[in-house]
């Protein structure tokens, strides 16, 4: 194998999708101590771009406080610098794409097409208990941001559901059951088909 092959390798993408208090951020931080993943928070990389004070961090802000759409191009600018500087090959790609739009641009963008979609299917009625219960929470976690947040997820990012699923690309994980019996299932889906017989 010669040295301009692997310089071909893609990575290997999985995309993290789950409504606000599916408890994603949680496994997804398991996932990395287990499976040796880098995990890349969309909505951290663009948070940290602002405080970084760059001219793109400027715009990102100025966008946000105007309340519009950060461009994909944007996100997926940072989501590639992110993944060249970690040094690894293995990425979950958290909150992102939301919606069809960003689908489509981190293809045509990277040419990479997830290896699956890891999806947190989470009842509404128990995503608001979580939320409302961790007290500690964002400031904009009362109910009705809550609804709301949640209403956005299920219009933009569950059509990101559908279109993976038909390509048979979607590990759906019951994520209202408690912590560690949603892990093992998560586990499980990324645990090497092989290494499953030694069980």
């Amino acid at each position: 194998m010669g040295t301009a092959g692997d310089s071909e390798k893609k990575p290997t993408v999985v995309f993290v999708l789950g409504g606000p208090g599916s408890g994603k951020g949680t496994q997804c931080a398991n996932i990395v101590e287990h499976f040796g993943y880098t995990h890349l928070s969309a909505g951290d990389l663009l948070r940290a771009e602002i405080q970084s004070g760059s001219e793109n961090g400027t715009m990102i802000q100025n966008m946000i406080k105007e309340g519009k759409i950060v461009p994909s191009e944007v996100t997926i600018k940072l989501l590639q610098k992110a993944m060249q500087d970690s040094g690894n090959d293995k990425f979950l790609i958290d909150g992102f794409p939301r919606n069809e739009e960003n689908r489509a641009a981190f293809e045509a963008v990277t040419k990479i097409e997830p290896a699956f979609v890891l999806f947190f299917d989470c009842p509404e009625e128990e995503m608001e208990r979580r939320i409302l219960s961790r007290n500690q929470g964002r400031e904009d976690d009362n109910i009705e941001t809550i609804r709301k947040r949640f209403k956005v997820f299920l219009e933009s990012s569950l059509p990101v559901v559908e279109y993976y699923d038909s390509k048979g690309k979607v590990q759906k994980v019951d994520a209202a059951k408690p912590i560690d019996e949603v892990f093992e299932v998560v586990k499980a889906i990324f645990t090497p088909k092989d290494e499953k017989v030694a069980v």
